[in-house]
């Protein structure tokens, strides 16, 4: 409980106390001469003035400043009428249980809030520097890229980087919501937030602190109450025109009935005022967003990042979810499994490959030069002569390589090269990715590279069909065959295989088109290439712990520790989060609905309108306080 709810706390009980000593003294007749209703008016005002002095003084400020109709205003006027009929005790306690909701709403944000604001716990305070063998405690926004940190036991890793010295196991739990430490040594990527074991890490800074992890999730966690969804848009609009016309409706309950009946204005008066405490709106204004917030909660619990309450919303109508392949399902860990030479030998044609793809950074093109290094001496030397060898790389955009190598025309890349230069190729069926390779117009043979799949990637696969899930569907720009092993393994529905990079969001687009109204399309990626799909998409959902920093801006949601397994879990938060939303909103405008009728009616009073008010906006805070106990 923050020092603020502590004060309103005693608040609240000195003037339940000083409320219960007036009410059991007006009742049992203990005071007497007290016969005036000037005494009680100044005894009740004390317990009043106690309890709610700072609504009054919101509701002044707020007609100041031309805001007149919010919940401030009506208590204020609705007690002010209640003393003005003498209903000193109603007036006192409508006030007092008012705070009550105010206090326990304002402890269930706070509850709400603390999953995520553990969140903004992660953000390091200092690095310590290393500059010729000196250490220097620096704020890690002076930190360059490529500088030296020191990250002793115990300590927060203040930027992204990779290992350059020590061992370490590294917590992720504040990151990924993952329990288990992850093993760190030298040549292995830390990142910012995460805190170090028992052993000293030194680490060369990859990215400044702007662009690292820690800074982009608390970016991420500051702007996620930003974005609102329709349902929470839909209430704000409604409390807008909602209280200025109950407020209105009111005043002429006060005033027309007892005229066109001829009876006094103090019933009718106190039912007016009865009508305006029972049409304070807090039960909707409060428990809407804080069910939203509710379950934003629960996903950050999980290691997962939603970036507003708007595409939790979309989460819940989720029923096609398309992946990439590679990095997403698979682990992207390349290995060369198959070198199938045609008119040359294994070496050679290794070699050839492996000098063409020197240049490239994609793992297809590592797991080959690692696979030339271990198998020949003379590749472990390759990085020296590599540049004198190679000349005039093109990168042919979804097809390959061109090159020359030792003076020879070289091409590297898929079937569609080969077809396009005239090479008559074998074709080969081995699953997984196939690299074929043509020297001076004629065809070398073919290297066949197989990925792994991911850990769980099966299981998730089964976790969003039970969720209500209909469709899974993969894109690759892999082959065919290569595809449809991995989508049989995984139970994936369809598959669209051997895509360039723009295909991607034609496929995306189409597969839009086929959804009903209400349906949402989301996709799962994590490479640079991936950003404009995951831009297109209803939802677009990225890795977070390996994915580019392109397709986490991009994305909506982010799987800090890039379990797919934990889809499901967000479906399944993002359903029950909007089902306790519009359990409150039927429950608070169903029972004040009926209230108010009763009201007008003259067969409820005051207190009525203390449950209508008070006692329903705690029920629906109560609900919505469920969404943060959703488990994975």
């Amino acid at each position: 409980m923050t020092k603020k709810q502590k004060k309103m706390l005693i608040r609240i009980l000195t003037a339940f106390v000083l409320f219960a000593v007036l009410m059991v003294c007006e009742h049992a007749e203990l005071i007497y001469g007290t016969e005036s209703g000037w005494f009680w008016l100044a005894a009740y005002l004390i317990p009043y003035l106690v309890v709610g002095y700072d609504i009054i003084g919101k509701a002044a400020r707020n007609i100041r400043n031309g805001q007149i109709f919010d919940e401030n205003f009506l208590m204020m006027i609705a007690t002010f009428g209640a003393f003005g009929v003498r209903e000193y005790s109603e007036a006192v306690a409508v006030m007092l249980f008012y705070q009550v909701g105010e206090l326990f709403q304002g402890y269930a944000v706070g509850k709400s809030r603390q999953s995520i604001s553990a969140m903004m716990d992660i953000c390091p305070e200092y690095a310590n520097l290393e500059e010729d063998g000196v250490l220097t405690q620096t704020d890690p926004d002076d930190v360059a890229v490529g500088s030296t940190i020191v990250i002793r036991p115990g300590e927060r890793i203040p930027l992204d980087g990779v290992v350059t010295e020590g061992e370490s196991f590294i917590d992720t739990a504040a990151l990924t919501g993952e329990s288990v430490p992850r093993k760190a040594g030298v040549g292995d990527a830390v990142i910012s937030g995460c805190v170090n074991g028992s052993g000293t890490l030194k680490v060369r800074t990859t990215k400044e602190f702007e662009d690292s992890t820690v800074a982009k999730i608390l970016e991420l966690v500051e702007n996620a109450s930003s974005r609102k969804a329709k349902v929470e848009n839909f209430i704000t609009r409604f409390a807008k025109y909602y209280t200025p016309v109950v407020t209105i409706c009111a005043a002429v309950l006060a005033v027309v009935p007892p005229l066109l009946l001829k009876e006094s204005f103090i019933p009718w008066i106190e039912t007016a005022c009865t009508f305006l405490v029972i049409s304070c709106p807090c039960a909707l204004v409060i428990s809407v967003p804080l069910g939203f917030f509710g379950g934003i909660g629960a996903a950050s619990k999980l290691g997962v990042l939603v970036k507003g309450s708007n595409f939790l919303e979309a989460v819940a109508g989720t029923t096609t979810i398309v992946f990439d392949k590679t990095g997403t399902l698979t682990k992207g860990e390349f290995k060369v499994t198959k070198i199938l030479p045609e008119g040359c030998g294994e070496e050679e044609l290794l070699a050839l490959a492996a000098l063409g793809e020197s240049y490239s950074n994609h793992p297809i093109a590592s797991s080959i030069r690692e696979a030339y290094e271990n198998r020949t001496a003379s590749g472990r030397g390759q990085a020296a002569g590599v540049h004198s060898r190679v000349a005039d790389v093109k990168e042919l955009a979804g097809h390959g390589i061109s090159a020359r190598i030792d003076g020879r025309s070289v091409l590297l890349g898929n079937e569609k090269l080969m077809q396009e230069n005239g090479i008559a190729y074998r074709p080969c069926t081995a699953a997984g990715t196939v690299v074929y390779a043509a020297c001076e117009g004629a065809y070398a043979g073919c290297i066949v590279i197989s990925d792994t799949v991911k850990e769980g990637a099966k299981e998730a696969i089964a976790q969003m069909k039970r969720v209500g899930v209909k469709k899974c569907v993969m894109l690759t720009g892999d082959r065919r065959e290569a595809a449809a092993q991995v989508a049989d393994e995984l139970g994936i529905d369809e598959v669209c295989a051997e895509l360039l990079p723009g295909d991607k969001v034609a496929q995306v687009e189409k597969l839009l088109d086929a959804q009903g109204a209400k349906e949402r399309l989301a996709f799962v990626g994590d490479g640079i290439n991936d950003a404009p799909v995951l831009t297109r998409a209803d939802i677009g959902i990225a890795m977070g712990s390996m994915g580019s920093d392109a397709a986490i801006e991009a994305a909506d949601v982010v799987l800090m520790d890039d379990d797919v397994r934990k889809i499901a879990s967000v479906v399944k938060i993002s359903r029950k989060t909007l089902a306790i939303v519009r359990q409150n909103i039927v429950f608070a405008l169903g029972v004040k609905a009926l209230i108010l009728v009763l009201a007008a009616l003259h067969l409820t009073n005051m207190w009525g309108g203390v449950f209508a008010d008070v006692g329903v906006s705690v029920i629906a805070i109560l609900n919505s306080m469920r969404a943060l106990r959703t488990k994975q």
